[in-house]
């Protein structure tokens, strides 16, 4: 049965352990509402500012990519099922670009898991999910990940 509320569906995920749950859900919802599913990474270019622009820049870049399409190739395996999937390998500040994303594609549904920090690690690490819950459009569903896992 093809829902019509939820057509495109963006999974954000950064490879964690806390992000499965959320990367299930997104699935899971796809099934029941016949949604396509967008399986993002996004390459932290924001993190480089601190990184001197020589080799180590690339080399780190190039690492990131290819866990990022490393990533998003075991979610799309691990689908299984008769879903629409596609993985985008995005790069930028995570928030920003998952949000450009979502709403430049017409996504109906963010989905994406958050480490459950709080306090100050949450103060000095900032939240992506916080980010893009605050500043989205399209509707966003944060699923905390396990913390025993």
């Amino acid at each position: 049965m093809a829902s019509e509320i939820y057509k495109k569906i963006l999974i954000a995920t950064d490879g964690s352990t806390e992000n499965k749950k959320a990367i299930s859900y997104g699935i899971e919802l796809a099934k029941l509402s016949g949604a396509r599913v967008y399986v993002t990474y996004v390459v932290d270019t924001a993190s480089f500012d601190s990184i001197p622009m020589d080799g180590g820049w690339e080399m780190m870049y190039e690492l990131l990519e290819k866990e990022g399409k490393e990533i998003t190739d075991k979610v799309i395996a691990d689908t299984g099922e008769n879903i629409e999937i596609e993985s985008k390998l995005l790069e930028g500040h995570p928030g920003h670009e998952i949000i450009d994303f979502a709403e430049n594609n017409g996504i109906d549904l963010i989905v994406m898991g958050t480490h459950g920090k709080s306090g100050l690690d949450r103060f000095l690490l900032g939240s992506v999910a916080e980010k893009v819950t605050r500043n989205s459009h399209v509707p966003v569903m944060v699923v905390r990940g396990n913390e025993e896992e």
